[in-house]
């Protein structure tokens, strides 16, 4: 008897387009349930998903680069601007000049923005965790594997490795 894994992971490769249709409206949902809890947050800060995204990727990579940013986020730098201006007046983030070259900007979560962030991704962490322990171990890296042929393959080097404590 062939084992059920192995069943299932070949009848994968052979996806309908119903089932391939399925799994796209997973997806929608997913990112609906996803992005719930921390738009409610952002509600009562008069800010959206594009400030979210923003203290979210400084909150990872501290002291990234406007320019970084604008790779990751993939959008205007008038559109950036207006988001990153309205977390530095409001005290989220720090703009520091850098010191090999004067001409770029590091951004820095302040204290105010790294307690937004921890009540942000703490929701996503939450949701992410039940999800995770109800799929198993072999499911996570599936649907890391997923994730990753689904992105543009340039975009992976982005995406950090879990951090070990």
């Amino acid at each position: 008897m062939q084992d059920r894994r192995v069943l299932r992971g070949e009848s994968l490769l052979f996806l309908t387009d119903d089932q391939l249709l399925q799994g796209i409206e997973l997806m929608f949902f997913a990112y609906r349930g996803f992005t719930s809890d921390p738009d409610k947050i952002l509600d009562n800060h008069t800010y959206g998903r594009a400030h979210h995204r923003a203290i979210h990727f400084v909150h990872r990579q501290p002291g990234t680069t406007v320019n970084n940013l604008l790779d990751i986020l993939g959008v205007t730098k008038q559109s950036l601007n207006r988001v990153l201006r309205q977390l530095v007046d409001d005290g989220l983030i720090e703009s520091r000049v850098g010191e090999r070259d004067r001409r770029e900007r590091h951004l820095y979560l302040t204290q105010a923005g790294v307690a937004l962030e921890s009540e942000l991704s703490a929701t996503q962490r939450k949701r992410m965790r039940e999800a995770y322990k109800a799929a198993g171990p072999d499911a996570v890296q599936g649907f890391r594997t997923v994730m990753e042929h689904i992105m543009d393959p340039e975009m992976r080097r982005h995406v950090n490795s879990p951090k070990r404590d």
